[in-house]
């Protein structure tokens, strides 16, 4: 019998996170067995007017390419690929992995050559999602490698993933905006601000943000969604921070990270599990050791780590700082083909101060909005 949140999920994704109007020409993307959303999104961008192509990949592929691919092969950007993210108005990406591990053991020279390929993509992909010009969102579709990471069984997991998705299950986009409205009075609130001071167990950070703009992210790039975010001042991070959940990045699970920053740049950086690869990674190029990104995690269905960063950088009480690409939206200025999202824990002991004002502690916001 058909899952009718998969139904409900589809209809999030295209009458709301992307807002698929008639005429728009939408990728739709991810892998086989995702069938069953992959069908239902075809069928909503269809009823409403869109141009649908729906890429679905092999089970396998990726480790296959990083496995069997010579340099040149790793470096090639497919032309039709260009021409999407160039042309397209929408992109819905569904990841749905059958085995997380399965790049756990391809050598870090590949994948940072494959980024590296992808820089001019990806600043288009960026470029044109700040201008408004190509709407996304990605999402997920639960398999059993998703619930093994989160030490989960899979129908306990998807619970887990449509609860967060789907708070109100008659009615999620009613809800995705009142939970806009919510967080937009934050971002109001953080306008005009410019330094930020986070405090907590093994974390000491204090950058400026003046002049940068902060997101409310409500559903309309991620599902499930629930985070502000801004673009630090390139130059302006000082400190120190231990992540204190496990990070995950093209396939390698990584933890105890730990970053020095001085002048906005990572100084000192080290890990109790996968050191070589977060070094290697982080001497991509030049913007990979600077902060592109620095968020707060507000959904509060999402109250533990479960692996998977599209979930454990939403949960409520942590803040993540991504290493790498700005977004040019919030006015970063920092580039580089990397974009690496890792969690910090505030919810016990944890506190922000902005502009010397408290702002949030022990993982609540305590501003009067």
């Amino acid at each position: 019998m058909a899952d009718p949140r998969v139904e409900k999920l589809a209809s999030v994704l295209v009458d709301y996170s992307v807002a698929v109007q008639p005429g728009d020409k939408v990728l739709i993307r991810g892998g086989t067995v995702a069938e069953p959303l992959l069908q239902a999104v075809l069928v909503k961008v269809l009823r409403a007017g869109g141009y649908p192509l729906t890429l679905a990949s092999v089970d396998g592929a990726q480790e296959i390419f990083f496995r069997e691919a010579s340099d040149e092969q790793l470096q090639y950007i497919q032309e039709p690929l260009k021409l999407i993210y160039e042309t397209f108005d929408g992109l819905i990406s569904i990841g749905s992995s059958t085995n997380t591990k399965a790049l756990t053991n391809v050598p870090g020279e590949k994948t940072r050559l494959a980024s590296q390929a992808q820089t001019g993509l990806f600043k288009t992909f960026l470029e044109r999602a700040a201008a408004g010009e190509l709407r996304w969102v990605g999402c997920l579709y639960p398999t059993n490698a998703y619930a093994q990471d989160a030490e989960m069984g899979l129908a306990e997991y998807e619970d887990f993933v449509y609860q967060a998705c789907l708070p109100e299950f008659d009615d999620p986009i009613s809800y995705w905006k009142e939970f806009s409205v919510w967080q937009q009075r934050i971002v109001d609130w953080l306008v005009g601000k410019e330094t930020l001071h986070v405090e907590g167990p093994d974390v000491d950070l204090r950058m400026r943000i003046e002049g940068r703009t902060w997101e409310n992210c409500d559903g309309k790039k991620n599902m499930p969604d629930g985070e502000i975010f801004t673009g630090p001042v390139e130059d302006s991070v000082e400190g120190h921070v231990r992540f204190s959940y496990p990070t995950v990045y093209y396939g390698r699970k990584l933890e105890g990270v730990r970053l020095e920053f001085e002048k906005g740049k990572v100084v000192r950086a080290t890990a109790e599990k996968g050191e070589d690869f977060l070094l290697e990674t982080l001497d991509t190029d030049e913007g990979a050791r600077r902060v592109g990104e620095f968020a707060i995690g507000t959904n509060k269905g999402i109250t533990r780590a479960t692996g998977n960063t599209l979930f454990d950088e939403k949960i409520n009480g942590s803040f993540h700082m991504a290493v790498g690409a700005g977004m040019p939206e919030t006015g970063s200025q920092n580039q580089s083909s990397i974009h690496w999202d890792m969690v910090c824990d505030l919810s016990k002991g944890g506190r922000i101060t902005v502009d010397g004002e408290l702002f949030y502690e022990n993982g609540e916001f305590v501003i009067d909005v």
